[in-house]
């Protein structure tokens, strides 16, 4: 692979909002299992591990998901933001508006916005899902290299034509999670994955985010 392939498949590469129902084959999602758990981890600990569902089982597990976060009180294993300020806040707004204008909501539609927000937990559709976990006694390190699973996993799915969105969202309910797929309590729950095979014409998927030019993100010493 050249670097013009790698930059093409991470232009490529996207948060699917919305999945047909087909189901990818098990031959496919391990090569992307596997080909994900290259990336480096600190002291080769190789922290994370994955839950998947796929069939009848995502089907429970989204609506289980939906109750739980219907009714539910949020408690997720890592703190989340306290708040978001700056460039950080201006990229955040930016995404979810661009999101809002792709699927007809409406600025100040709180009612709108707010079935848009469940369909996180609905998985956007997608027929499968990957809860991510990492051992507690490694803390911010085991997390960081998590981090680094979800980016080539995401990266792996694209370049076989399986689309993915990363979800912060259901880990939000980490206990539940743990309680539902019988997590072991020492293991701290970071993320989910939705993923599947995008539905290319739903509205969407219809926007892309923009990214940061390197005078925003880098100095250069010497």
């Amino acid at each position: 692979m050249t670097l013009s392939d790698l930059n093409k498949l991470l232009a490529e590469r996207h948060s699917c909002r919305a999945f047909l129902s087909n189901p990818v084959p098990k031959e496919k999602i391990e090569q992307i299992l596997t080909c994900a758990s290259r990336v480096p981890s600190w002291c080769n600990a190789q922290p994370w591990h994955v839950t998947i569902t796929s069939g009848e089982k995502t089907d429970r597990f989204r609506e289980a998901m939906l109750e739980e976060a219907a009714t539910g009180t949020p408690a997720p294993d890592l703190p989340f933001p306290t708040s978001y300020s700056g460039v950080y806040q201006d990229r955040r707004r930016a995404c979810g508006w661009a999101l809002y204008e792709a699927v007809g909501v409406e600025r100040g539609d709180r009612a709108a916005s707010a079935r848009q927000m469940m369909e996180n937990f609905a998985l956007f559709g997608a027929p499968h899902c990957a809860i991510i976990s990492s051992p507690a006694e490694l803390g911010s390190y085991g997390a960081m290299d998590c981090g680094g699973f979800v980016t080539a996993f995401s990266l792996a799915a694209q370049a076989l034509g399986v689309a993915t969105i990363p979800q912060a969202a259901l880990a939000t309910y980490s206990p539940f999670l743990r309680r539902y797929f019988c997590i072991p309590n020492d293991r701290v729950v970071l993320c989910a994955i939705s993923f599947g095979y995008a539905d290319k014409d739903h509205p969407a998927n219809g926007f892309r985010t923009g990214r940061a030019g390197l005078s925003e993100i880098v100095d250069w010493v010497g």
